[in-house]
């Protein structure tokens, strides 16, 4: 399915095709600092199909407890989030359920990561596949 997508002010659109079925809700500490919120919902998107349509994301490196970098494309001038990625030559790009204009149809969540760090008052979401990742 195409997707479209822009951050908060516009300034940074985007489109890419990704697999509507596979949404990941996920409850790692990095995605709910970097969100403000108790998770973050996400869809992969093939990098060959992933274009910038306006605009130039800025780049956070974040390096994770193992040593691994991702790249996390945001707009400079909102500072709305876009996307995660690998550094050098990517695969996928990690969009941002809730900056895409088709997020009404982007579910139901067929996946949850890092879910011993869900938050203990937040009800529990059914999904086939949990993913108790370490901290």
């Amino acid at each position: 399915m195409k997707v479209h997508g822009q951050c908060h002010c516009g300034a940074i659109t985007y489109e890419a095709e990704v697999d509507p079925t596979v949404v990941n809700m996920c409850h790692c500490l990095d995605c709910q600092t970097l969100s403000g919120s108790a998770f973050r919902l996400n869809v992969l998107a093939p990098a060959d199909t992933f274009r910038l349509l306006s605009g130039t994301p800025r780049q956070y490196i974040k390096t994770g407890a193992n040593g691994a970098k991702r790249a996390h494309g945001f707009c400079e001038i909102c500072g709305g989030p876009v996307y995660a990625t690998d550094l050098g030559t990517p695969r996928t790009y990690t969009l941002r359920v809730g900056a895409l204009a088709e997020r009404d149809v982007l579910g139901p969540v067929r996946r949850q990561t890092w879910t011993r760090r869900r938050l203990k008052w937040l009800p529990k979401v059914d999904s086939p596949v949990e993913c108790d990742m370490q901290p």
